[in-house]
């Protein structure tokens, strides 16, 4: 049996008229520029996170680097956020000349360790990015205290965290990116909320921070050809943002069957004494974009899998402070230990609303086999 790691496909031929119907309908209209399709979407996206704006851009990394620039994290400031994560959290750091002082993770969640925060703080620190990491959250609650105490701006990398939700020692549950200054989603193909293609989001609760936000989007411009600051040209398109309505009607459904494919995986792979899943940690409701686990002998693992026509990433094999693009920050190897260790076992397993029963079952059954041997 071939499983592969993500399909777009399945998804496609399910709902292939709809598709059709928002791709097409978007050229019958006439192609708009920031036009009703965003707009129409932003609106979805604020009613479904409850967050007060919500801003289309042209990619996760470019609402990262945006909302870096609009929240000050640049010219020698220092922003703390964690190695163990794609480049786009850190670079968005780098790229304005602020520095990034990473702390380590930890390894029962992937997320940034929230009680070394506080000893890394200096007089130049601007701010905070805790990542919200593959199934859950930070613990949003120590990072908020944290950063009203010091007066600093929390900028959530919601990237890959659609859908999820924290309530900590809260009443309510709130929505991945409504809790910090700036929110930021991808919709990048694998993710939960999918495009066919890049496609970004900003949200936030602050209407002075969305007011300058929407004219960073479009070069720096309150009106046309009148520039208020030097922005950037980072728009929604049209037809991603088409696209993406459709997908908003069934995304309900898809965390639900999320959630069901992880916890097959967790049933079957529990008495696997080789393997380690993660933990949710804190009162919070979690989203099963990438299924993680901790393998022993996890290169060959991996490997074997392959053999056996079954896809697997890994997210992420080399630390960010280990990277050669930051050697410039004088990290060396043993300064993020749990990073390091998670980065040498970590292997994702497929999972997506179309994968089915029978393929998770044969995923897990090669898993067990590969150990027996």
């Amino acid at each position: 049996m071939k499983v592969g790691f993500y399909t777009s496909t399945r998804e496609y031929n399910e709902k292939k008229e709809e598709f059709n119907s928002a791709v097409l309908g978007v050229m019958e209209r006439g192609i708009s520029m920031l036009g009703k399709e965003v707009t129409d979407f932003e609106k979805a996206v604020q009613e479904f996170t409850g967050a007060k704006y919500a801003i289309g851009v042209a990619s996760g990394t470019d609402a990262l680097v945006m909302a870096s620039d609009i929240l000050g994290f640049k010219d020698g400031k220092e922003v703390i956020t964690s190695p163990f994560t794609f480049l786009a959290s850190t670079s968005c750091i780098a790229k304005h000349n602020a520095k990034p002082v990473f702390v380590d993770i930890n390894e029962e969640t992937f997320g940034i360790d929230a009680s070394k925060i506080e000893e890394k703080i200096t007089k130049n620190t601007a701010g905070i990015i805790p990542i919200h990491l593959f199934s859950q959250m930070c613990d949003m609650d120590k990072i908020m205290d944290i950063a009203s105490r010091h007066n600093l701006k929390v900028l959530e990398d919601s990237a890959e965290s659609f859908g999820m939700r924290w309530k900590g020692n809260g009443e309510d549950y709130k929505h991945a990116g409504t809790i910090g200054d700036f929110g930021v989603f991808s919709f990048f193909p694998t993710k939960t909320l999918g495009a066919y293609g890049d496609a970004g989001m900003i949200v936030t609760n602050d209407e002075e921070l969305a007011r300058t936000t929407k004219m960073y989007r479009v070069h720096g411009a309150s009106k046309k050809y009148h520039y208020d600051y030097i922005g950037y040209n980072s728009r929604l398109d049209s037809i991603q943002a088409a696209i993406l309505q459709v997908k908003m009607k069934y995304i309900k459904d898809a965390i639900k069957k999320r959630e069901h494919i992880a916890k097959l995986y967790m049933d079957r792979l529990q008495e696997c004494e080789f393997i380690q899943i993660p933990k949710i940690i804190g009162a919070q409701q979690p989203v099963y974009y990438v299924f993680n686990v901790l393998a022993q002998r996890r290169d060959e693992l991996s490997e074997y899998l392959k053999v056996n026509e079954i896809g697997t990433s890994i997210y992420y094999p080399i630390p960010l402070h280990l990277q050669k693009c930051f050697e410039y920050l004088g990290h060396k190897k043993g300064d993020f230990p749990v990073s390091e260790r998670v980065a040498e076992n970590i292997i994702a397993l497929p999972i997506y609303p179309e994968i089915t029963e029978e393929e998770v079952e044969f995923v897990c059954e090669t898993i067990k086999k590969f150990y027996k041997k």
